[in-house]
């Protein structure tokens, strides 16, 4: 069984931009199958086109269909920077475990990319610069000490001052990190190119449906739907975001809810080379723009599960998050057009859980993403990719569950 919750409310902005769409089945007989994927969001979206390039025979399921849980609600920040600074990170895991996941990350971004021009997916992709604004977590010397170690890293990063960083990019600060060759993108636009590409490979998809037991064997993994049903699976993986089946329920995982506003349109408003920009503060505030010249800007977040009480919260936290902005960016309107909430699943340190499941070796989990839930699933598809061809991906333990 599946914990059933809901992913986001109001009106993520993506909505207001058209996705192509993504033929799905009805399943009305029983299935077999190499691999089954759970989840047709961004996740499993990436899983499940690493795996058709391999050659597996691949069945994707969601019980609501595909691009219809928290893809949408992403605000769709594609960067290496991962939610725990390098130099915080080291102190959680270890140095050299680290610099590892950090520079696992700078790969990922860099695949995504190149894998996206490769497979000619038209989702708005664009270079962007980060910025990572001093903050009430880290200030001004705790982001030179993480400049610092990032580049010894290999992972380059430049410090701006305050004079530096009005002047350049009038953006208000006490000073920053700049880090370039992030990504910004359209999300359900991505997820529906790579569904697609899989689906011209072979790939099944049967939509809504939901899986309620998991009956694991020493050749296979047997699913039970909802209405019926049953997926034979030589492997099933797990991309259902924080939406935990009960043979995962012991992982250490936690939800946080977010929110996030989308402005009208304004190119001529917007900051120069249209960085992100993302504050080292807790709550966080982080801002990017559309292709169409709006202003996404997100965080607030807190760590509760309650939908009730995080969507009674939309209206309150929309205007402290404007206000912010007006702040960060004394000359962008910063009216909200669109305003969402969401939620996602994170772990202690940050890094997400992309591994079998203990005493399950046929059932993977991906989860745990934090704040980077698309790189973290470029990784996933790269683990798993590689583990189902029977290789052994040189970073997997760092993901792997405790």
């Amino acid at each position: 069984m599946i914990r059933k919750l809901d992913l986001r409310t109001g009106r993520p902005v993506w909505f207001s931009y058209r996705a192509p769409a993504v033929p799905t089945s009805k399943l009305s007989r029983d299935v077999k199958t190499d691999v089954l994927v759970v989840g047709m969001g961004i996740s499993g979206a990436m899983i499940v086109e690493a795996l058709t390039a391999s050659g597996h025979s691949v069945i994707a399921i969601d019980r609501r269909g595909p691009l219809k849980g928290s893809t949408p609600a992403s605000t769709a920040l594609v960067q290496y920077e991962i939610d725990q600074p390098l130099t915080t990170l080291s102190n959680l895991i270890g140095k050299e475990k680290a610099v590892r996941a950090w520079r696992r990350s700078r790969l990922a971004v860099a695949n995504l990319g190149a894998h996206i021009d490769r497979l000619g997916i038209a989702c708005n992709k664009a270079p962007r610069p980060s910025i990572y604004v001093a903050g009430n977590v880290m200030g001004i010397s705790d982001l030179r000490a993480e400049a610092q170690a990032r580049r010894a890293a290999g992972v380059h990063a430049d410090y701006l001052t305050a004079s530096e960083l009005e002047k350049g990019y009038r953006i208000k600060g006490d000073g920053a990190i700049i880090s370039e060759d992030n990504i910004a993108l359209d999300p359900r636009k991505l997820t529906a190119g790579l569904l697609n590409i899989a689906a011209a490979r072979g790939a099944r998809f049967y939509a809504p449906v939901e899986a309620t037991e998991f009956e694991h064997a020493s050749d296979a993994v047997t699913v039970a739907t909802k209405d019926g049903p049953t997926i034979t699976a030589g492997h099933v993986v797990l991309a259902t975001g924080y939406e935990l089946a009960a043979v995962v329920a012991e992982a250490k995982h936690s939800v946080i809810s977010t929110w996030a506003i989308a402005t009208a349109p304004q190119k001529r408003n917007l900051w120069p080379r249209e960085a992100f920009v993302w504050e080292a503060s807790d709550p966080y505030l982080y801002m990017r723009t559309t292709a169409d010249g709006r202003v996404i800007c997100g965080g607030e977040d807190e760590e509760f599960s309650d939908e009730d009480a995080r969507d009674e919260l939309i209206a309150e936290k929309a205007a402290r998050i404007s206000e912010k902005l007006a702040k960060r960016m004394p000359g962008i309107d910063t009216k909200a057009e669109l305003t969402w909430a969401g939620s996602f699943g994170t772990t202690a340190t940050g890094l997400p859980h992309i591994s079998r499941i203990p005493r399950r070796p046929r059932i993977t989990a991906v989860m745990g993403y934090g704040g980077n839930g698309i790189t973290y699933s470029r990784v996933a598809a790269e683990i798993i990719r590689t583990d189902l061809d029977g290789g052994k991906d040189t970073d997997a333990d760092l993901f792997a569950m405790s």
